[in-house]
């Protein structure tokens, strides 16, 4: 196998025209330089280069070496060109998964000011509810997720950073008796029918841990897995539902948000990263947006 680091050296020595002012070019000895063009022509198995006076030419395989070189040593300054442009930020590509509710609190100011700093890095953003997102950091097939309070630790290679506490409110119907409190302990809620607002995982999970330390399991008698279809059900009269506050962007006009306490649910929101890409300036311009946006909805 050609070794291209001697390739250079033969190119820099063909276009001197001698050994010696490759060596002076280069800051070797005359010696190191003989040494690295003699061990090139062992492994091409041919002369590369022939005496002409004081001076030196390349033969026929010296000229083809040469111009190989001269093509790899175009590459590699564009790779480094190209390295330093992703290592400042100035492109590159950043893969984000998300869920819808976090994607409609969060991503958009982050990504906005993720353009403002890095325009010319491109982001491949996908919503990928109901699934939880996690396993796609933890698999290296993104490098940021928006996830719900992981079940348990993060494989190794992710680091996880807590955005915010998103809490739940009760959606009541108007004319429901409760409608007339302005805070509601959970307790309220043991014997009133539920609205499921969302599936089985991290978020409905948060919730069931609350009424379980509330002494109580909820009676969910409608699942809809959706915030808004839930407000629709609250409004039929059909129940009450838990939303959290992120999920509250646009309400039903015939229901009541009522805040809850002893306890209050709350579902922890996270950022996962892949730990690699943190070294790029892109993902670190997009975790602050996203606690900056975070820090707009507590």
């Amino acid at each position: 196998m050609l070794d291209v680091r001697r390739m250079q050296v033969l190119r820099a020595v063909v276009s001197s025209g001698s050994v010696t002012a490759a060596a002076t070019n280069l800051g070797y000895t005359p010696s190191a330089i003989s040494q690295q063009v003699a061990a090139l022509e062992r492994e091409a198995g041919m002369e590369l280069l022939e005496r002409v006076g004081r001076g030196v030419r390349p033969t026929a395989a010296g000229r083809l070496l040469t111009e190989h070189a001269a093509v790899i040593g175009k590459h590699v300054a564009e790779a480094e060109t190209a390295l330093a442009d992703l290592r400042a930020g100035r492109t590159g590509q950043l893969v984000v998964r998300y869920f819808a509710t976090a994607g409609a609190a969060l991503v958009p100011p982050a990504l906005a000011r993720l353009r403002g700093k890095h325009p010319g890095v491109r982001v491949d953003l996908k919503l990928i509810d109901p699934h939880d997102p996690l396993p796609e950091v933890e698999h290296g097939r993104a490098d940021l997720a928006i996830v719900v309070r992981p079940p348990q630790p993060a494989r190794d290679g992710v680091r996880l950073v807590h955005l915010l506490d998103d809490r739940y409110r009760a959606v009541v119907p108007k004319s429901h008796r409760l409608a007339s409190k302005r805070v509601l302990d959970l307790t309220d809620l043991a014997e009133e029918p539920l609205i499921g607002s969302e599936p089985a995982g991290p978020c409905l999970d948060s919730v069931l841990e609350a009424c379980s330390a509330a002494g109580f399991t909820p009676n969910f008698t409608v699942e809809s897995d959706d915030y808004a279809t839930a407000q629709g059900f609250v409004a039929a009269g059909l129940g009450i539902s838990l939303v959290p506050l992120m999920g509250l962007g646009s309400r039903h006009p015939d229901v009541v948000v009522r805040r809850i306490r002893n306890p209050e649910p709350s579902r922890a929101i996270y950022a996962a990263i892949r730990e690699t890409a943190l070294a790029q300036p892109a993902l670190r311009s997009l975790l602050a947006g996203l606690k900056a946006a975070a820090s707009q909805e507590r």
